[in-house]
């Protein structure tokens, strides 16, 4: 398959090539699925089934997954889309290290908060010292 064969075909109809097909899916909320996409419509929301949530620690080298059956997805979640080459799949997983679901997710958890504390500290010196400030939530951040 040439993904720069017919560059017009741009819109959410180029994803019929992939109906049935295994995908791997990049959400928004960094969430990671691998299931098998069994429709889509013009808003480019998906249907997987089959689905698979993986979890990743790249420093610890660990992965955990667990199964999550039918998944619908709302289009404007996605962030990437691509199909799964069933030959290799598996061979990035053979580096890494299968981890329980609770105890990865709750690694990555505690990682996230305190990512944010430590967000929130610089976010309060840029504020004090040259009146910078997040108003509104999002800001100018995201």
């Amino acid at each position: 398959m040439d993904p720069l064969g017919n560059l017009q075909f741009t819109t959410s109809g180029a994803l019929i090539e992939l109906v049935d097909k295994k995908v791997m899916v990049h959400l928004r909320d960094d969430r990671k699925l691998v299931g098998v996409l069994r429709s889509y419509d013009q808003y480019a929301n998906l249907v997987l089934t089959q689905t698979i949530e993986r979890l990743f620690h790249p420093p610890s080298k660990s992965y955990a997954q667990t199964d999550r059956g039918v998944f619908l997805v709302r289009g404007e979640n996605v962030v990437l889309l691509g199909e799964v080459d069933l030959d290799t799949e598996d061979a990035p997983l053979s580096r890494l290290t299968l981890l329980p679901w609770s105890s990865l997710s709750a690694l990555l958890a505690s990682e996230k908060k305190h990512k944010h504390l430590e967000k929130q500290k610089r976010e309060g010196v840029l504020f004090a010292k040259c009146g910078f400030g997040e108003e509104g939530g999002e800001g100018d951040a995201y």
